[in-house]
């Protein structure tokens, strides 16, 4: 992995959620640094840890493991801050492409925010008709920050 390339966007209305597959995924922090974070998360049955660097645009450092379910469990419970982001992600795919939209439950209930991982940071991408604003770079929308 190494690297990330990630922008993010507002979502307007309905329409990708008949389009993508859902997985619930539950996270914590470790960390309240801005320039570095580390990342603790359940998605589905599955656990993972994550490093990642300050952003840069729409770039930063992130490597990421998997870790045993039990041990990611025991870690959000135990040594994370709270609360937890609890979350719903939708993978959609559009153009060759997949978004992820995350579906916020818990603390911000009823945030929608959508991603999409580059393979360079000047790659073309189409844009569908259900994204609005474009928020890279706005800390309110790290998840590290949703409180």
């Amino acid at each position: 992995m190494g690297t990330e390339i990630e922008r993010k966007f507002t979502v307007l209305g309905d329409a990708w959620r008949s389009l993508g597959t859902a997985l619930p995924i539950v996270q914590g922090y470790m960390t309240h640094d801005k320039e570095r974070v580390v990342r603790v998360r359940t998605a589905g049955d599955q656990g993972f840890v994550t490093f990642k660097g300050i952003s840069i645009g729409a770039v930063r450092s992130e490597f990421e493991y998997e870790i045993p379910i039990a041990d990611a469990r025991q870690i959000l419970r135990e040594l994370c801050f709270q609360p937890l982001i609890e979350k719903t992600r939708y993978r959609v795919p559009y153009q060759g492409m997949t978004w992820e939209v995350d579906e916020f439950s818990s603390p911000r209930h009823g945030l929608i925010i959508a991603e999409i991982e580059l393979p360079s940071a000047d790659h073309r991408f189409e844009i569908p008709d259900w994204i609005g604003d474009e928020v890279t770079g706005d800390p309110q929308y790290y998840n590290q920050n949703i409180r």
